[in-house]
Parts: structure tokens; C-alpha cells; sequence
């Protein structure tokens, strides 16, 4: 973290972000209005680099079209079924309708709809058909902004998954499986893997040693590791001792954050110690709603701490077959997402839509929760939440079901249905968001523009 002074709290004043360090872990602190807030912004405004964070949450498989796009346009449109979940986050989120990727049609290459979707989602980029090493796309927006001001926080990106991990082997129509499995590309043959297990991503985090697996090894480092807040309690009260009442309460609120997220990664995993003969990957909740919601709040705590600016989240791939019997929908969803005009299944998928969209108001509320300067966390952040398939039975990909949150540092209004001309790029709205986050880019992909947003 290049622009932050990172030094031990036992010094007379306080910095503007405060590093706690105990026996291996880091913690970086939220910023603290006693710290001066107004005074990094105004540097940071000064330095021309905005503290702004940007996130891409992947869904799979497109939507029940029907139920999830909304009528009308602009401030004034009427939310649909679907999105009536998270009709309290109306103000802060967009719907854009007209969005496209392009690169996630055939193009000539026959089937390959599901692989071709998750590979072209960041990149907008033709994915080489091909099942063996020789891999070929583009380096994903994500990664382009990592490039440019990742060395500015502890971690340049964050991948994220509640999904399995493939980087090779065949899976769709000849497809290799690091295109299905990975939503971030450092460059043309280089996916980022991202990591499932909230454990690891917890370790991550804090920069303690990684403890997962069962054998004698990981059992023993896990048992001489204390709670990362044990760790830095000392040096936490000296920092208490010198702030005022209102960083008193959001460092106790981030600490209890922090416990809240390592108690339930050790339930998790003290569960899973009681299911003989079952391999299941350690900190990995049973439920996949506490899944998806932990590592929703690894996310929130890596933009609080500034640990990272720049995230990707697949919830899951595209082609899963997952099923959600908590929901009553015990078939598979990639199946149903054929429907066939089938009523039924149509209504299992508007089941399944709806799960996810509860899932990303539980993120934007927890977004919201985190004050900041004269904000929120969600305020000075960019998130876009949605896939690269509209209609499963179609396999299009033109005017995807794409929701675009957060209010940018102050440049967005949210709360309205953007109408863009049809088969938009949908790197042009990268390329926008880039130029917030003050990283320079010329073109991303398929690009041919940039959306005007306010």
C-alpha cells in the first residue's frame, strides 16, 4: 500500500490507516474520521487516485426472462417479480437493459454457449476452442485495473467462488475448463483461480499461515494459531485510547465483523470434522446461502480495510447443475434453464433468480451498513451483478440481466432502468467504470465506446 504509511500504533499520532501486527497477522483498519478522511481524499484527489472499489458478481445459466426485466424506464420504471426482492435497494442499484457479448456467440464454433459466457464476461474477448493447454483469450477488466493501481493495497485483486475449481480438462463442447471456471484473466493464457474456501480467503486477508486439510500438519498449526484478533487486542486498545467516541464504535464494529466471520468459518469446518468418510473442503459452510454470504462479507472487509480495491465473484458457473431443494427446486438448474417454454420450470427459475438477487441485497445492505467519510462503503464503490446469458433456452447474449450498483465516488445516480441502444458492448461500461478508478484504457475487448453514465 504505496500511498499509506503502515507503521505500529505504539507511535505518537495517529495515520491516516493504521496497520495492527501480532505474531504473523495483519490487520489493515478502516479509515478513521479521527485519522482525517477529508485529508486522504483530498491527497488522494491531489495524486489523481480515487479510492474507489469495483466487484463483478457472476450468475449462471440466464434468467426467466419474463419475471426478472422490469417495464418502464428511467426513474420511474416499475420493478418486476424478481426484482421486487430487493425492492429496499432500489435507490442503490440500476437496471441496464441493451447490454451485450458479442464473443459469447458461436461465431462459427458451434456449441460452447456456457464456457464461452463466463470467458468473454470480463474480457470481451473470443475464447480459442480448445480442451488442451494451449488456451487463448484477453486480460479481463479486472485484472487491467490491477495492473495499473493493485500496487496501491496489500492485495492487487480478489477472486472469489462458491463454486468448484477446474483450470483444465475439457468441459463445454470442447471447451476448456478454464474458461468455464474462471471469470479473471492477468493475460491472453493466465486465468486467476479464484478461491472457494473462506478459510483460505480469511488467511488471505489477514496474512496468516494457510491451515487447511486435515492432516497432522495443518491440525497442529491450526491448533498454535490464535484468533487474529488476540493477536493485535493489545496494540487495538492502546489505538481506542486515542481515538474519538465515533472510531471507538466502527473499530469495535469491525473487530465484531471480524470475529462473526472466523466463528462461523470454525463451525463450518467443526461440522464437517463430524462426517466421517466425506471429503468436504474445510471452512466451506454446508448451507450454500451461508456460503455465498460469507464470502459476501470476506468481500465487504477487504474493501473496508482498503486490503484490496478490485474484486471478481462467481457465485457459479455457467452449465451448473446445481440444485436448490431449500427452495423446492430439487432439479438441476442447468436443466431447467432449458425449459422449453415449460411453465413449471419457468417458476422453479424465477425461484432460483430470486435466491440470487436476495443474496446481492444482503451484500449491498452490508455495503451500506460500513460508514466512510461523509458516505458509505457502497458510495464509494462499483458493482455490477449479473451473467452473460439472458435466456437459458435461447443461449442469447444479447440484452443480459445485468444490475449496476454503488455510487461511484460520488459520479452515479442510481435507482433507474438505463434503455441503452441494442447490442451495446458491454466493455463499454467497463471502460467507464475504468475511467473512475482513474486507470487509463483504450479499449477492452470488443469495446467501442463508453456508456455515459451520471
Amino acid at each position: 500500500m504505496t500511498e499509506f504509511r503502515q507503521t505500529s500504533i505504539a507511535t505518537h499520532s495517529i495515520h491516516r490507516r493504521e496497520v495492527l501486527r501480532g505474531l504473523g497477522a495483519v490487520m489493515t483498519l478502516p479509515f478513521l474520521e479521527s485519522a482525517g478522511f477529508r485529508v486522504f481524499a483530498a491527497e488522494a484527489k491531489k495524486a489523481d487516485v480515487k479510492p474507489l472499489r469495483a466487484a463483478w458478481c457472476y450468475i449462471p445459466n440466464g434468467v426467466n426472462v419474463a419475471e426478472w426485466f422490469p417495464s418502464g424506464e428511467g426513474g420511474d420504471y416499475t420493478l418486476s417479480k424478481s426484482l421486487k426482492e430487493i425492492e429496499k435497494n432500489r435507490g442503490d442499484f440500476s437496471v441496464i437493459s441493451g447490454l451485450m457479448q458479442d464473443w459469447a456467440h458461436a461465431h462459427g464454433n458451434g456449441g460452447g454457449d456456457h464456457a464461452r459466457a463466463v470467458a468473454t464476461f470480463l474480457t470481451g474477448c473470443q475464447p480459442k476452442k480448445t480442451a488442451g493447454a494451449d488456451i487463448q483469450l484477453g486480460i479481463s477488466v479486472d485484472q487491467i485495473a490491477a495492473q495499473k493501481i493493485g500496487h496501491r493495497t496489500r492485495l492487487a485483486s480478489l477472486e472469489l467462488s462458491t463454486d468448484g475449481k477446474r483450470s483444465s480438462g475439457k468441459c463445454d463442447s470442447g471447451y476448456s475448463c478454464a474458461y468455464q471456471y474462471n471469470l479473471a484473466w492477468k493475460n491472453e493464457t493466465m486465468p486467476m483461480a479464484p478461491e472457494m474456501d473462506p478459510r483460505l480467503v480469511f488467511e488471505r486477508l489477514f496474512g496468516i499461515g494457510a491451515s487447511a486439510g486435515n492432516g497432522a500438519e495443518a491440525q497442529r498449526e491450526r491448533r498454535m494459531q490464535k484468533s487474529v484478533l488476540d493477536r493485535v487486542l493489545g496494540e487495538a486498545k492502546s489505538l481506542q485510547s486515542r481515538v474519538n467516541a465515533a472510531d471507538r464504535r466502527k473499530i469495535d464494529e469491525y473487530f465484531s465483523s471480524v470475529r462473526d466471520i472466523e466463528q462461523r468459518i470454525e463451525r463450518a469446518e467443526k461440522f464437517q470434522s463430524q462426517m466421517p468418510d466425506v471429503q468436504v473442503p474445510e471452512g466451506v459452510p454446508d448451507s450454500y446461502e451461508e456460503h455465498i454470504r460469507v464470502m459476501f462479507d470476506l468481500l465487504v472487509l477487504a474493501f473496508q480495510t482498503d486490503t484490496t480495491r478490485i474484486a471478481t465473484y462467481m457465485l457459479a458457473h455457467d452449465g451448473s447443475n446445481r440444485s436448490f431443494p431449500e427452495l423446492g427446486v430439487p432439479d438441476a438448474h442447468h436443466y431447467l434453464s432449458h425449459h422449453q417454454d415449460d411453465p413449471q420450470k419457468l417458476e422453479k427459475i424465477g425461484k432460483i433468480d430470486r435466491f440470487y438477487l436476495r443474496q446481492f441485497g444482503y451484500f449491498l445492505d452490508k455495503m451500506k451498513s460500513v460508514k466512510e467519510g461523509d458516505g458509505t462503503l457502497l458510495d464509494h464503490s462499483m458493482i455490477v451483478f449479473g451473467g452473460a446469458i439472458c435466456d437459458g433456452n435461447r443461449h442469447n447474449h444479447n440484452n443480459l440481466p445485468i444490475l449496476f450498483a454503488g455510487g461511484g465516488g460520488g459520479t452515479l445516480s442510481q435507482g433507474k432502468r438505463r434503455m441503452l441502444k441494442d447490442d451495446t458492448p458491454m466493455t463499454n461500461l467497463y471502460l467507464s467504470m475504468l475511467d473512475r478508478m482513474g486507470v487509463a484504457a483504450e479499449r477492452i475487448g470488443d469495446s467501442t465506446g463508453r456508456l455515459e453514465l451520471s
